[in-house]
């Protein structure tokens, strides 16, 4: 932990995506070098907007945020509003920010990083992955650059979110997760399985986050406030399972990361009843060689008491 950390987030920001900002912009420690926005769960300006109110609520407006790209490579964007609310961020309808955007593409600022600091930089990728598959595009050699790529996306052999096959970011764009876990990366998958077989956040921790009463905790549990209903509905408590937050935790101290394996993964994109599935070879049989590290389980507890100490700052 007395090492510090060079971030690079890229985030299609909404609700959890919010948090996990927070806490890599104000965690001691953490150089947060740039934030690139990508569509994900919602369009490409609002996800770009709501990185910029972060930062702001953050008292960061050092870190620049690059706009990339619309839509998914191949396909029609989907997004999830159902689940984020309709400004992505609880409904909170916050007012737009002082903070503008960088003109640099999200791709070309990727790609200018990383071989700015070759070495150093670990990104995490909490979105679909659609400017990493351009940036890497533009420059293969990104790969042996980039220190570690966290990845919050697919699933290892379980059921997925917006899909009965996948979740979210790999199944809006299946082409780009395919070409990004075949690059060859220091690749470190933090799959939705891992935070949704029990929740990560539920209503007593939510009681203790309200009772703070501090400027973090209050954009907390606005911008995640239509999660938590969801929660509510589907369970009868409010609960979150927090993955764009858990893979930053993880990033920031790897013993929330409390056990993982090396596998070989694949990403299906050509069936359509599938589309976006990730492949966890657990069992090798298809005897290929490990091309990323899983993430099999979190220590929930350690998260929990990373992020009340990030809510209790401010």
């Amino acid at each position: 932990m007395s090492q510090r950390k060079m971030l690079l987030i890229d985030t299609d920001t909404a609700g959890d995506d919010c948090t996990a900002l927070l806490l890599a912009a104000c965690w001691p420690g953490v150089e947060l070098k740039a934030v690139t926005t990508v569509a994900g769960n919602v369009p490409l300006s609002l996800g770009t907007r709501n990185a910029l109110t972060t930062l702001e609520i953050a008292e960061r407006p050092d870190v620049p945020v690059y706009p990339g790209a619309v839509k998914p490579l191949m396909r029609e964007l989907f997004t999830a509003e159902h689940i984020h609310g309709s400004d992505g961020m609880g409904g909170s309808n916050f007012p737009e920010p002082s903070l503008q955007p960088q003109d640099e593409h999200a791709a070309q600022a990727i790609v200018r990083l990383i071989n700015e600091y070759p070495g150093e930089i670990e990104m995490i990728a909490q979105a679909p992955l659609t400017n990493l598959a351009l940036a890497y595009s533009l420059d293969p050699s990104i790969v042996g650059k980039l220190k570690r790529l966290w990845v919050m996306g697919g699933a290892n052999n379980y059921i997925g979110n917006d899909s009965p096959a996948a979740e979210f970011n790999f199944f809006v764009d299946p082409e780009a997760a395919n070409i990004v876990v075949h690059a060859g990366f220091n690749l470190t998958m933090m799959g939705w399985d891992v935070c949704h077989r029990s929740p990560v956040m539920a209503e007593e921790h939510f009681r203790e986050i309200e009772a703070m009463n501090t400027a973090f905790a209050s954009f907390y549990m606005k911008v995640l406030r239509t999660g938590m209903e969801l929660g509510l509905k589907r369970t009868g408590q409010r609960r979150l399972s927090h993955p764009d937050t858990l893979t930053v935790a993880m990033a920031i101290d790897n013993r929330i990361m409390s056990r993982s394996g090396r596998y070989y993964i694949d990403v299906e994109y050509k069936s359509e009843l599938t589309r976006g599935y990730s492949l966890v070879d657990m069992n090798g049989v298809l005897k290929k060689p490990p091309n990323a590290e899983v993430c099999l389980d979190a220590d929930r507890e350690l998260f929990r008491e990373m992020v009340f100490t990030l809510l209790q700052q401010h």
